[in-house]
């Protein structure tokens, strides 16, 4: 298990840290999986991501969550076996866990039409956001987080949608939903529930219903962001860091458009998601937004450029890894495995040895 001085040590090293995204995949066999670390850690991944928990049933041993397989712990010592690190992807905010919808509807968010996620969860069915404004919520979430914290062998907890639901799409998501999103509406803009609105008036004198000019509608994103801000600064990260591991997020690049000022959560790294299709954009961006997000970050931080693999070609994946490096990122994140042919394994090995 890390130490919490080996995790700030591995935090402000220089060392080039490759990583990817695992969607959850239980009918593979331990054969199959021998074989795909082996050929991750050849190609030049050094960090695997499985995702053991979104949003209802658990992928791990748990004694608070509907379990559906023990996959975490398979994976474990098969990683390990391979020379991977394996850091446990978790959803944060969504909870589709009828249980939990049945008892506690009131922890959902609510938008500025006075709607609740439960019962019109924006763009897909699955976007039942929480609301980080109820202590209910901070204890799920921080129980999620403290269990995976504990789990031996384990090397660090990362947060996925850990934010409000998107109030405008990237753009070249939009068509798919059948909607244009020119500006904020009020349909997709949360949260607007009792405790959200009574505590930025309590902050602020002001009402988020009544707001009367832009200084006034910027202090309410603040406020919405402060929130996300302090659920995993003050709450999530001590939490992983007592039990020596990090804790890492996939974060957005538009990040106000999901109210999440990530570079104030004194993460161990985080892991931007550039997926430069999703935004009409052309593989040149990659660097441009990892510029910038460095900027933003505290010294010593790293960012792993996050890179969506259906989107690169074999022979551009050179090409993105030299992007994202060349701008400072500390190495990429590949999203995910199961995208990558052997092709693109060959030409990211090939990018890796060449730097």
């Amino acid at each position: 298990m890390m130490s919490r001085d080996g995790a700030a040590a591995e935090q402000g090293s220089g060392k080039i840290r490759n990583w990817a995204w695992i969607v959850t995949d239980t009918k593979s066999t331990t054969d199959d999986w021998k074989r795909r670390f082996a050929q991750m850690k050849s190609s030049g991944i050094d960090a695997v991501l499985p995702q053991i928990y979104a949003s209802h049933k658990a992928f791990f041993a748990s004694d608070r969550l509907p379990v559906e397989s023990e996959w975490l712990e398979m994976l474990l010592p098969l990683a390990a076996d391979a020379g991977l690190e394996c850091h446990a992807w978790m959803w944060s905010m969504p909870c589709n866990n009828p249980k939990i919808i049945a008892d506690h509807p009131e922890w959902y968010v609510v938008n500025a039409k006075g709607e609740s996620a439960v019962d019109k969860p924006a763009y897909v069915p699955y976007y039942k956001f929480m609301c980080p404004s109820r202590e209910g919520v901070r204890e799920y979430v921080r129980g999620n987080v403290r269990e995976l914290s504990n789990k031996d062998g384990l090397a660090g907890v990362h947060l996925d949608y850990i934010r409000f639901p998107d109030v405008i799409l990237p753009e070249a998501l939009q068509p798919k939903y059948d909607i244009v999103q020119d500006r904020e509406y009020p349909e997709y803009d949360y949260c607007y529930c009792e405790k959200c609105r009574e505590g930025f008036s309590n902050e602020t004198g002001l009402d988020a219903f009544k707001l009367k000019n832009e200084a006034e509608v910027d202090s309410w994103k603040a406020y919405r962001a402060s929130l996300i801000t302090a659920l995993v600064r003050d709450n999530l990260v001590p939490i992983a860091r007592d039990a020596g591991k990090e804790i890492t997020a996939a974060v957005f690049p538009n990040w106000f458009h999901v109210r999440q000022k990530w570079w104030e959560w004194g993460l161990n790294a985080v892991l931007p998601m550039l997926y430069h299709g999703f935004y009409n954009e052309e593989i040149p961006w990659i660097g441009e937004m990892t510029r910038s997000g460095i900027e933003r970050l505290p010294a010593n931080t790293p960012y792993y450029s996050g890179l969506f693999v259906p989107h690169i070609s074999p022979d551009n994946m050179a090409l993105a890894y030299r992007t994202a490096l060349d701008a400072g990122a500390k190495g990429i994140s590949l999203f995910n495995s199961s995208s990558m042919s052997d092709a693109h394994w060959e030409r990211l090995s090939e990018a890796v040895s060449a730097k």
